[in-house]
């Protein structure tokens, strides 16, 4: 009994210190690629962090305080029939502002004491893009400011009748008579002061109720920068 537990001890003994070995040479292939890749990789992760941190600061230390906001100009109408305008708008006081018309740079000039600042500006018979910038003394620029578009437009808009004929007559259940004729896209139409209706064609129509007698029938067409033509004729009704 006692050989066969000796053998049995001296067989466990064996296996622990195998085991033993085993664990040492594990801990020393693992304490090597700590030294070898673990602190290149710790090194190289603390200086990316300080470098994060150091742009941060540059960032809140001197990019802010460069910063210039862009200028803010005061609105126009969409469109206009004259080709002279004004354009206004508010920076900070003593700033250099730079205009662009159609993207390209037209006149410069300085804002007062309040920050207020303005353009005359010729525009092109077309859609005009308009929009500012600062420029300071150091060469920095801001950004441009938001775009406004306005049209010029300067011809008069068409204004055809159709019906009912100049000089015409009605009677009896003719009471009320349908004006109709056509006009230009975007072109708004009025009858004795009474808007027309105006179809996808450019169609326009409108039922006017007749009194006795002579009737002046005024017909306006006017277009989004307030050009219009207008026309009358009289028609003349008996019951």
């Amino acid at each position: 009994m006692r050989r066969k537990r000796s053998r049995l001890y001296k067989r466990l003994e064996k296996t622990s210190r195998k085991n033993l070995l085993f664990n040492l040479l594990g801990i020393v292939f693992i304490t090597l690629l700590v030294v070898k890749f673990g602190i290149p990789m710790i090194i190289n992760f603390t200086l990316f962090v300080s470098g994060v941190r150091n742009s941060e600061t540059n960032i809140a230390s001197g990019d802010n305080v460069s910063y210039i906001p862009p200028p803010i100009l005061n609105s126009l109408p969409t469109a206009t029939n004259s080709a002279e305008i004004v354009v206004s708008g508010t920076a900070s006081s003593d700033q250099t502002i730079s205009l662009y018309v159609n993207n390209v740079k037209t006149d410069q000039t300085k804002t007062k004491q309040n920050g207020t600042f303005s353009f005359d500006i010729t525009l092109e018979e077309r859609e005009n893009t308009i929009k500012v910038k600062v420029i300071s003394g150091k060469g920095q620029e801001s950004d441009f400011s938001e775009s406004l578009k306005i049209s010029y437009k300067s011809s008069l808009p068409t204004l055809n009748i159709e019906h009912p004929a100049d000089g015409r007559s009605f009677s009896g259940e003719e009471k009320i008579v349908e004006v109709r004729g056509q006009t230009d896209p975007l072109v708004k139409v009025t009858v004795n002061g009474f808007r027309a209706v105006i179809d996808q064609y450019n169609n326009f129509s409108y039922n006017l109720p007749l009194k006795e007698g002579e009737n002046v029938v005024r017909i306006i067409a006017y277009d989004e920068a307030l050009n219009k033509t207008e026309k009358s004729i009289t028609i003349t009704y008996f019951p």
